[in-house]
Protein backbone atom coordinates (compact mmCIF):
# COMPACT_ATOMS: atom_id res chain seq x y z
CA UNK A 1 0.00 0.00 0.00
CA UNK A 2 1.34 3.48 -1.16
CA UNK A 3 0.99 6.25 1.13
CA UNK A 4 1.72 10.12 0.58
CA UNK A 5 4.90 11.48 2.69
CA UNK A 6 2.91 13.91 3.36
CA UNK A 7 -0.96 15.09 4.26
CA UNK A 8 -2.86 17.69 5.20
CA UNK A 9 -4.55 17.35 9.07
CA UNK A 10 -5.84 18.53 12.19
CA UNK A 11 -2.85 19.70 14.22
CA UNK A 12 -4.35 19.77 18.18
CA UNK A 13 -1.09 21.55 19.08
CA UNK A 14 -1.24 24.80 16.51
CA UNK A 15 -5.22 23.85 16.84
CA UNK A 16 -5.65 23.93 12.82
CA UNK A 17 -5.32 22.38 10.23
CA UNK A 18 -1.66 22.07 8.99
CA UNK A 19 0.58 19.94 6.16
CA UNK A 20 2.03 17.49 8.28
CA UNK A 21 4.76 14.88 7.34
CA UNK A 22 3.91 11.07 7.36
CA UNK A 23 6.25 8.48 8.89
CA UNK A 24 6.19 5.06 9.14
CA UNK A 25 7.19 3.52 13.23
CA UNK A 26 7.07 0.21 14.13
CA UNK A 27 4.25 -1.60 16.60
CA UNK A 28 6.03 -1.64 19.78
CA UNK A 29 9.09 -3.61 21.60
CA UNK A 30 9.33 -7.22 21.75
CA UNK A 31 8.83 -9.38 24.62
CA UNK A 32 11.81 -10.09 27.09
CA UNK A 33 14.34 -12.96 26.42
CA UNK A 34 13.67 -14.02 29.77
CA UNK A 35 9.82 -14.66 30.29
CA UNK A 36 8.00 -17.26 31.66
CA UNK A 37 8.13 -20.47 29.68
CA UNK A 38 10.69 -19.45 26.99
CA UNK A 39 13.83 -21.35 25.48
CA UNK A 40 16.26 -19.26 26.88
CA UNK A 41 15.37 -19.28 30.53
CA UNK A 42 14.91 -22.99 30.55
CA UNK A 43 17.88 -22.83 29.15
CA UNK A 44 19.55 -20.63 32.15
CA UNK A 45 18.19 -22.69 34.66
CA UNK A 46 20.23 -25.82 33.44
CA UNK A 47 17.66 -27.73 32.05
CA UNK A 48 18.90 -29.72 28.46
CA UNK A 49 22.30 -29.90 29.71
CA UNK A 50 23.99 -33.18 30.80
CA UNK A 51 24.11 -36.81 29.17
CA UNK A 52 20.60 -38.52 27.43
CA UNK A 53 17.80 -37.70 25.63
CA UNK A 54 17.38 -33.61 26.25
CA UNK A 55 14.23 -34.36 24.98
CA UNK A 56 12.22 -30.88 24.33
CA UNK A 57 15.47 -29.19 24.49
CA UNK A 58 17.31 -31.77 22.09
CA UNK A 59 18.29 -31.30 18.29
CA UNK A 60 15.39 -30.33 16.04
CA UNK A 61 14.80 -31.06 12.49
CA UNK A 62 15.11 -27.65 10.34
CA UNK A 63 11.60 -25.77 10.01
CA UNK A 64 10.51 -25.13 6.61
CA UNK A 65 10.44 -21.84 5.76
CA UNK A 66 6.48 -21.54 5.22
CA UNK A 67 6.16 -22.58 8.92
CA UNK A 68 8.11 -20.00 10.39
CA UNK A 69 5.79 -16.92 10.83
CA UNK A 70 1.94 -17.12 10.92
CA UNK A 71 1.45 -14.06 9.82
CA UNK A 72 2.48 -12.51 6.52
CA UNK A 73 1.85 -9.17 6.72
CA UNK A 74 2.86 -6.54 9.89
CA UNK A 75 0.90 -4.08 11.59
CA UNK A 76 2.16 -0.47 10.87
CA UNK A 77 1.81 2.61 12.72
CA UNK A 78 1.85 5.85 11.18
CA UNK A 79 3.82 9.22 12.93
CA UNK A 80 2.39 12.40 11.95
CA UNK A 81 4.80 15.38 12.32
CA UNK A 82 3.76 19.13 11.79
CA UNK A 83 5.44 21.29 9.77
CA UNK A 84 4.73 24.23 11.39
CA UNK A 85 5.19 23.47 15.07
CA UNK A 86 7.67 20.58 14.31
CA UNK A 87 5.50 18.61 17.11
CA UNK A 88 4.38 14.88 16.33
CA UNK A 89 1.41 13.27 16.69
CA UNK A 90 1.57 9.51 17.06
CA UNK A 91 -1.27 7.25 15.62
CA UNK A 92 -1.48 4.42 18.22
CA UNK A 93 -3.76 1.70 16.43
CA UNK A 94 -1.46 -0.49 13.99
CA UNK A 95 -3.32 -1.19 10.72
CA UNK A 96 -2.36 -4.61 8.98
CA UNK A 97 -1.49 -3.67 5.59
CA UNK A 98 -1.68 -6.13 2.36
CA UNK A 99 1.41 -4.67 1.04
CA UNK A 100 3.64 -2.89 3.23
CA UNK A 101 4.19 0.45 3.18
CA UNK A 102 7.02 1.55 0.13
CA UNK A 103 8.49 5.30 1.45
Amino acid sequence: MKIPKKTNRFCPYCNKKTEQKIKLVGTGAKRGTLTRGSISRAKKRGLGVGIGNKGKWGSKPAVSKFKRKSKTTKKTNMMYTCNVCGKSKYQKKGIRMGKQIQE
